[in-house]
């Protein structure tokens, strides 16, 4: 069999797609932009049927620019954005209202009301997570409440909900399969990460049928055939990951105590804690890093809303930028002497904090302050909400105290900003060869469990290196500058 996969990357700003060789090298690539839709203030959607075209064209593309068909292709793994909601016509496959997006946050009331009664002590005990409208539970609850007949139809069993992946299945299979996998399962509030099962008492507390739901797999497993008139064949689905437990493995942190960050739309850093379900003291998540062969692989992640949308920002609202690359320049050039701080709360802000009502703003201007510092700010803010996950994690578990971190995403190729982030990391940073590693790593689960590619040792070995970032600012230096973001943080949260 051909030792070729197609890995379908479905991302909040993109859906991408790229084909791997049996040696895991990539063979061609397609990529389409994904439209945002802000209906108000703190809302944040996607056309369900926008994703499914971007994400068929872009497959499509990659084929092409493989030079091969679907013929071809062993199997196809998917990544894809998480806590993202739709529900869909189970008879036609339409979407009844537009997917509402991670970053989306609606639901802030809700999840106030329910911290008030005192129910998220039972959710996080149940689920890893907080009560945020960043996860997929209170989206569904709003989506069956607002949309007339919704909630009577779905007790019916006449809709479905999914996170992206679930869609993209069902659609793929031409409406045959409707599951989805432990990573994005674990991420709905509604599923129990001890268990491993929709929880009943969940389900009540969202007020979310069990009837709308999908049947939960392994990360590696068979997730039905594609319609043949999608790409031409009918192609084995085999892999299914979140984007950043896809990420995870394609990174190779198979070994508790490992860590990656990816630097994409936000920022997403997870540590492998093995079979530790480590139950964080310091406002981090807990969550399921995979599940392979029935057996669960718990980590830590601290989840940053705005990473690389910061930067989107300043090219697109405020127009300071041509496009994203220049803002590595400009914070080269930026005037040493500045310490400019924003804080990216455009959405809330998440881990340590979790501040649904804060709002982005800037600190530190004055009168000779330009786009290069405004810049630089933005860059400097990623590495400074590193640092504040990677001490968080040191505190809640002793694995993460030495560990190296593995970076991705489109934010990485930037050497000046990878070396701001070991210096105020003030640890080591490495960036390996290939950067599009949530691809690959759905591409691994999909190729290993079609038998074409190599086990969990054999693709670890082929993980390679591009470089190391050492720190070099000098300790007073940083001391100062993460006392100011601190301060800067301190002045943005809501909450005391």
């Amino acid at each position: 069999m051909s030792g070729y996969v197609l890995a379908i990357d479905q991302g909040t700003t993109s859906s991408r797609a790229i084909v791997f060789d049996g040696k895991q090298r990539i063979a061609g690539m397609g990529k389409m932009e994904l439209t945002q839709y802000f209906p108000a203030s703190g809302w944040v959607e996607h056309i369900p049927e926008e994703i499914w075209a971007t994400c068929v064209s872009s497959c499509k593309t990659a084929l092409k620019q493989a030079g091969i068909t679907a013929k071809d292709i062993a199997a196809i793994g998917i990544a894809n954005q998480r806590e993202t909601t739709i529900v869909w016509d189970r008879q036609t496959g339409k979407a009844i209202h537009n997917a509402i997006v991670w970053q989306d946050r609606r639901t802030a009331p809700l999840c106030n009301r329910l911290k008030k009664a005192g129910k998220e002590k039972l959710v996080s005990r149940k689920t890893g997570l907080l009560l945020d409208p960043y996860f997929s539970g209170t989206k569904v609850k709003w989506i069956l409440d607002k949309v007339k007949g919704a909630r009577r139809r779905a007790e019916k069993g006449e809709l479905a909900f999914g996170t992206v992946d679930s869609y993209l299945i069902w659609r793929l299979t031409g409406g045959k399969v409707h599951a989805t996998d432990a990573t994005n399962a674990c991420r709905t509030l509604l599923y129990n990460i001890k268990t491993s099962q929709w929880d009943d008492e969940l389900l009540a507390l969202f007020d979310v049928p069990r009837a709308v739901l999908p049947e939960v797999k392994d990360c590696a497993d068979d997730f039905g055939m594609t319609d043949p008139a999608v790409l031409g064949e009918a192609i084995p689905i085999r892999g299914v990951a979140g984007d950043q437990q896809a990420a995870t493995i394609g990174q190779a942190c198979f070994e508790p105590g490992m860590l990656k960050s990816t630097y994409g739309t936000g920022c997403f850093a997870l540590l492998n804690t093995g079979k530790d379900l480590v139950r964080s003291k310091n406002r981090l998540l807990t969550t399921i890093a995979y599940r392979l062969n029935g057996e669960t692989t718990y980590a830590l992640e601290g989840a940053i809303f705005m990473a690389g949308a910061s930067v989107q920002w300043l090219r697109d609202k405020l127009g300071l930028l041509e496009n994203s690359a220049e803002s590595g320049m400009l914070a080269q050039a930026a005037d040493p002497g500045q310490d400019v701080y924003l804080v990216p709360a455009f959405v809330g802000l998440g881990a340590p904090w979790w501040d649904a009502d804060a709002r982005a703003a800037i600190f530190g201007l004055t009168r000779n302050t330009g786009r290069a510092e405004i810049a630089r700010a933005a860059l400097e803010a990623v590495s400074y909400q590193t640092q504040d996950l990677l001490t968080a994690m040191r505190k809640d578990w002793k694995g993460a105290r030495d560990t190296v971190l593995r970076v991705d995403g489109g934010m990485v190729g930037s050497d000046w900003t990878m070396q701001f982030l070991a210096d105020i990391l003030d640890s080591p940073v490495d960036r390996p060869t290939i950067l599009e590693t949530t691809a690959l790593g759905a591409a691994w689960l999909a190729g290993w469990k079609a038998g074409v590619w190599p086990d969990m040792a054999g693709f670890s070995k082929r993980w390679q290196l591009d470089r190391r970032f050492y720190p070099g600012m000098d300790p007073a230096r940083r001391r100062k500058k993460l006392a100011g973001w601190n301060d800067a943080v301190r002045r943005t949260l809501t909450k005391g």
